[in-house]
């Protein structure tokens, strides 16, 4: 009895003493079980769940039969009473408006998708100016949408904040300038023109597309879908390339007349023209005989087609070096071969300069050029091919160097701005410009405006000097952020793209000649670069929560621990 009494004594003192180890064990094992766990549901849980999900298909298919039903209807009604065409358009049009309204993610690939090929779809459809706003059918109902959703979840709606100033400032002077400038005008004008509407669609043409940033940041939930959209865009490269190819070849082996085969003469034989038309895009100039080869592409204008060259160029180099998937890396160096290819083919000077400055400062810029594992291949592969090209055809090659070379004899870039700018000034009366979109080429539609072919001396003659400077600080303000995030994203690919979009806000917001912000296809990357740029560092963090989610946890925990400040005894240290 007394041996059993001892041992059972010795066995109670041995469970109430543990030594210091275990018991900072047995706290550390008691933190781990206090973090939170992903929830298990029940069956009930789960076949709530199953009948949501369920419901909310039903509604979307309900929607969807819906639309196709009231715009077959209204489509059919108008082919009867009025015209047939006009019926397929209404159709078409209803229904793209009602689901891009519904599917707002899917409704802005559309968008993206739509825009290198409106100029085709225009001139196909008849050639009306109005046919070049049919990509906002896209546009319009999907912003709808994500202000709707923006508001019922109490989301901010302009991104990011830092633009907030700078937009009041550039509305209020443009404002000032349409009831100022532009409502007089209109009182004064004849039958002819409209000022005030011109004003109107100068704002549109000016800020229409900075939405867009909103768009991108709230429908691209991860890194797929940043991945998806980017590579979309690389096919999309190819595509358009190739269609412009075959026009050229087109061209070349006489199957589309060009302008010597209309019939044009004297000064005529140097302006691109709708008669010279082939296969894709708008107006061209084919005249090989007098050295003058400008082809638009799938573009309704041939300048059009060089700013998509160099813009795309941006898009196409990301995809070329910061994909994860060695595949669409290769499709990324193709895309940038047929960018160089057409940059000579189409004859555009300003394509044919800047594509290799592009690369060549991307390649700097976004530190590619230290990343000698990625950029050797890449490099000696698109090395290899242009030169290997360029061997084939140095006729070509040549011919277009020395149309660079006498451009620039003949008008030096620089000499050009400034003289714009002079000209603008020798016009300006006060603070206030001549009127909204005076200068804009793409509201012609509404009455005369003046040719102002540089973008700051544009805005100059039609804000004034205020509103010249309000858009700088916009803009600068919109590199400013995208930098910052560009800065803050850790995972390579990811700010490799960060990188490459960062460049390109900067690159068009300072780029003085021309004026690629008035017209597609850059004034709808810009501003999709700007919020792919914004969006990556959220998207950067995602990715490093996922692949470590107790990290997340261990950071809640010690924002939990903090905000008690409970007392710690010698043997248990505080977490830092």
């Amino acid at each position: 009895m007394v041996p059993t009494k001892l041992k059972k004594r010795s066995q109670k003192r041995s469970s109430t003493i543990t030594p210091r180890k275990s018991r900072k064990r047995s706290r550390s094992a008691a933190v781990v079980l206090d973090q939170p766990t992903e929830p298990v549901l029940t069956r009930k849980e789960q076949r709530a769940k199953e009948r949501e999900a369920a419901k909310a298909r039903a509604k979307l298919i309900q929607f969807t039969v819906l639309a196709f039903i009231a715009s077959g209807l209204v489509g059919l009604l108008l082919g009867l009473i009025v015209e047939p065409t006009l019926g397929v358009a209404a159709t078409a049009s209803l229904l793209c408006l009602s689901l891009s309204f519904k599917y707002q993610r899917y409704a802005l690939y559309a968008f993206i998708i739509y825009i290198p090929f409106s100029g085709t779809v225009t001139y196909m459809l008849g050639g009306n100016a109005l046919l070049q706003l049919a990509k906002d059918a896209f546009y319009i109902p999907a912003l709808i949408g994500v202000i709707q959703m923006c508001r019922r979840k109490r989301q901010p709606i302009l991104l990011p904040e830092a633009l907030k100033v700078p937009l009041v400032l550039v509305l209020a002077i443009v404002i000032l300038n349409l009831l100022l400038i532009n409502l007089p005008q209109q009182l004064q004008a004849g039958g002819g023109e409209q000022p005030f509407l011109m004003g109107i669609l100068g704002i549109k043409i000016l800020l229409g597309y900075l939405p867009v940033i909103t768009c991108i940041y709230y429908l691209m939930r991860t890194s797929e879908d940043l991945y998806f959209l980017l590579r979309i865009q690389a096919v999309l490269v190819i595509v358009a390339c190739a269609l412009g190819f075959a026009q050229y070849l087109m061209l070349k082996t006489g199957v589309c007349a060009g302008t010597e085969g209309t019939g044009a003469q004297g000064v005529d034989l140097f302006k691109a023209s709708l008669q010279s038309r082939c296969f894709v895009g708008g107006s061209l100039l084919y005249s090989p005989s007098q050295g003058q080869i400008r082809l638009p592409g799938t573009f309704v204008a041939p300048w059009q087609w060089g700013w998509f060259l160099i813009s795309s160029a941006f898009f196409s180099f990301g995809t070329a070096f910061n994909d994860r998937s060695p595949f669409w890396r290769l499709v990324g160096i193709v895309s940038l071969v047929v960018i160089f290819v057409m940059a000579v083919v189409s004859g555009q000077r300003i394509a044919l300069m800047l594509v290799p400055i592009v690369v060549g400062g991307l390649s700097i810029l976004t530190g590619q050029v230290a990343n000698l594992k990625r950029f050797v291949p890449v490099g000696v592969v698109l090395g290899l091919i242009l030169v290997g090209l360029t061997i084939r055809n140095p006729a070509l090659l040549q011919e277009r160097i020395d149309s660079f070379e006498a451009r620039w004899n003949a008008s030096p870039p620089q000499e050009f701005v400034v003289q714009q700018f002079t000209e603008v000034l020798d016009a300006q009366n006060g603070i206030l410009g001549n009127g909204v979109a005076r200068a804009t080429n793409g509201a012609r539609l509404f009455g005369r405006v003046r040719l102002v072919e540089t973008y700051h001396p544009k805005l100059l003659y039609e804000l004034g000097p205020l509103g010249l400077l309000f858009v700088l600080v916009l803009y600068t303000a919109l590199t400013i952020a995208t930098f910052k995030a560009y800065r803050k994203t850790r995972d390579k690919n990811l700010r490799g793209y960060a990188a490459s979009m960062w460049v390109f806000v900067l690159f068009i917001s300072f780029f003085p000649y021309y004026y690629p912000l008035d017209v597609d296809p850059v004034s709808v990357y810009y501003w999709l670069a700007a919020g792919i740029a914004l969006k990556i560092p959220t998207l950067d963090k995602q990715e490093r929560e996922l692949a470590n989610p107790k990290k997340k946890r261990q950071k809640r925990l010690r924002s939990r621990q903090q905000s008690t400040l409970e007392p710690t005894s010698p043997e248990q240290p505080q977490s830092a």
